[in-house]
């Protein structure tokens, strides 16, 4: 008995689906697509671009000359503390001291050098007075002929050499004036000073390390002068670069403060290109308040240029742009021709789909215009305001446009343990 309750259980399932896909395949193509509701408003053209968040001005401060960093400054806002990572000082703080004893010493030796030069000098003068007196007697001899000429001419000689030793002299005292001047001045070098007003944003060097002063001088820290005011530097593409301008509003995010949009302008558009792997940018550097102090160095932004506004067009969304139909869901009356024209879709012109009779869907060509990366301006002289048109397959009605390829490309997914129906035929309207 339970062998023969078995079996008619088992005829049974095989009658139902094979009669449930007999009567599918004669249904013909899926009728349910999930559309979306062509409206007319206004749409901001951007142009998008990464850019990197930049203090407005940054001072490199280096030493000029080498040595041994013996020790950090005090920070200003807190004694107890060195001068480190954020510190926020003021013009002539006191960052880091090198070790000053070779310069002291080198100070000591120009100041004898110069002392020594000076107490010359004095003596040369007295030679100088010695030989002018002399000359002045030789030369009143002469005038009586009470003295040979050779001795007047040697009085005369000696009298023009003390002159010249003392200019000589003279320009000694200033030479070691000038080595003193040096001397003490790279003394002074060896107290690092800040030069401007505001916040460390890196330190360079430790306490121990030597620090060589060659050709360039080396870098011990960089401070942002005004960190309430900050820049985005921009790589824009060559080929949108003609439609960014000066004073152009842009708004931009970053990561570090998802969802929050931040406002500026642009300030600057750099000639200086650059190439890379044959892609030719320009930097165009964008201002911002940051008073909130929200924004910090280094950020990556995702900037977009708000080149200008469409105010009462046609709008669509990307998704319908972007849906493709297979061939069996094609209307058959225009199956071919769409097929071919689809494959022409270019920049300037596209093709959306509309539902037609039998469940099909037939192709609506488009002229393109801007694009805020989430909906396009389109136009034609079939397109109308209320026009549904289709964004993905089998799914409910998505007036609102939404704008998803991974939801799109889900609607094509199967169930790999359920039978597939066969080609063409009208898809289940529930789980089975």
């Amino acid at each position: 008995m339970r062998a023969v309750f078995v079996v008619l259980v088992l005829v049974g399932v095989i009658g139902g689906g094979t009669a449930y896909f007999v009567g599918h395949s004669a249904a013909g193509p899926a009728t349910a697509f999930r559309t979306a509701t062509i409206n007319r408003g206004d749409l901001p053209s951007t142009i998008g671009a990464t850019g990197t968040v930049e203090p407005e001005e940054v001072v490199d401060v280096g030493a000029q000359v080498m040595g041994l960093i013996l020790e950090f400054g005090p920070d200003p806002r807190d004694p107890s503390k060195v001068i480190d990572y954020g510190s926020v000082v003021e013009k002539g703080t006191v960052l880091a001291k090198i070790d000053p004893v070779p310069y002291e010493a080198t100070l000591e030796q120009a100041e004898a050098t110069l002392e020594q030069s000076e107490a010359n000098q004095l003596q040369l003068e007295a030679k100088y007075d010695q030989a002018e007196q002399d000359w002045q007697r030789a030369k009143a001899l002469l005038a009586k002929s009470a003295l040979a000429k050779s001795d007047y001419d040697a009085a005369l000689a000696s009298y023009k050499s003390a002159k010249a030793c003392v200019t000589v002299g003279k320009a000694t005292i200033r030479q070691n004036k000038a080595a003193v001047k040096v001397a003490r001045t790279n003394l002074g070098y060896t107290t690092i000073k800040s030069p401007v007003r505001g916040t460390v944003i890196d330190r360079r060097v430790n306490i121990g390390q030597t620090v060589v002063a060659s050709l360039n001088a080396p870098s011990l820290f960089l401070i942002a002068k005004d960190l309430r005011r900050m820049q985005v530097w921009a790589s824009v593409n060559e080929a949108d670069i003609g439609h960014i301008r000066v004073d152009m509003p842009v708004r931009f995010t970053v990561d570090a403060h998802a969802g929050q949009v931040f406002r500026g302008k642009v300030a600057q558009i750099r000639m200086n290109a650059t190439m890379t792997q044959n892609v030719v940018t320009y930097t165009v550097v964008v201002t911002t308040d940051n008073s909130d102090g929200k924004l910090l160095p280094y950020l990556t932004a995702n900037v977009q240029f708000e080149a200008e506004q469409r105010s009462g067009v046609l709008l669509v969304p990307n998704a319908a742009l972007r849906w493709k139909p297979d061939p069996s869901q094609i209307d058959p009356a225009v199956r071919k021709t769409a097929v071919a024209a689809e494959s022409t879709t270019t920049q300037d012109h596209g093709y959306l789909w509309v539902e037609s009779t039998g469940g099909f869907v037939r192709p609506l060509e488009v002229a393109l215009g801007t694009s805020d990366g989430t909906t396009t301006e389109i136009g034609g002289n079939s397109v109308q305001e209320g026009m549904q048109v289709v964004v993905a397959g089998e799914g409910k009605e998505d007036t609102e446009g939404q704008d998803s390829e991974t939801r799109a490309d889900g609607d094509k997914s199967s169930n790999p343990f359920l039978p597939k129906p066969p080609k063409g035929s009208k898809p289940p309207p529930g789980p089975i």
